[in-house]
């Protein structure tokens, strides 16, 4: 590790098309790198947040099944249309940008790992709330272009990333020492994922992705 001199990024500046062609810019860098140790499967991760959640006694919200199935049918989708293993940052909160004044440098790899580089890009949408025109900037700076099955493919995985996060919250009721209310944290995402995964726009989007 070394020490990064530069701004943060807030999250106004998140919002802007240059600031967003900068963060792809440093995302493909990563996503075009050498493999990295670790492999990042968000649909393994959630169950595997549920299983740690359960073995400490938590109680696992009732919105688990109505995710799980939404999960499973993106994945199902996916599985269509697989993508190549690329190395992922997966954690990708505007708190984690430094700017360098030539890069948007990231830090913090502590959930990275070879994964989907279509989690990367659905973290960073749906983490700040990225409208639909900014989605369309995102997959253009990413792809040169905005196709209708990328696009899809990047909406669905804002849904699995906020099952990450919610399971994440489950999950820290048991093991945090923070004082954080994850019981809401956990519940805000749920809320959240499930009125993506059942809007309805859902069905169009799946059968779109798998044929990315």
């Amino acid at each position: 590790t070394r020490f990064i001199v530069g701004d943060a990024v807030s999250l106004e500046q998140v919002h802007e098309r240059p600031t967003i062609e900068r963060v792809v810019d440093s995302l493909r860098r990563i996503h075009e790198g050498p493999a990295i140790p670790g492999l990042f499967v968000p649909f393994r991760i959630v169950e595997a947040y549920r299983a740690l959640a359960v073995s400490h006694g938590v109680p696992i919200p009732a919105a688990w099944d109505r995710a799980h199935e939404a999960s499973r049918r993106i994945e199902r989708a996916f599985l269509e249309a697989p993508m190549e293993l690329r190395p992922c940052h997966n954690d990708l909160l505007n708190a984690n940008f430094i700017d360098d004044g030539q890069r948007i440098r990231i830090v913090d790899w502590e959930y990275a790992g070879m994964g989907d580089p279509f989690f990367d890009l659905g973290n960073f949408s749906v983490n700040h709330e990225l409208s639909a025109e900014e989605d369309a900037w995102l997959i253009e700076a990413y792809d040169g272009e905005v196709r209708g099955p990328r696009l899809a493919r990047l909406t669905l995985m804002r849904v699995v990333s906020d099952f990450r996060e919610a399971m994440w919250g489950v999950l820290q009721q048991a093991i945090s020492t923070l004082d954080v209310d994850f019981v809401a944290y956990a519940d805000e995402h749920f809320e959240r994922l499930l009125r993506n995964a059942e809007g309805p726009d859902f069905e169009r989007r799946l059968g779109e992705a798998a044929s990315a």
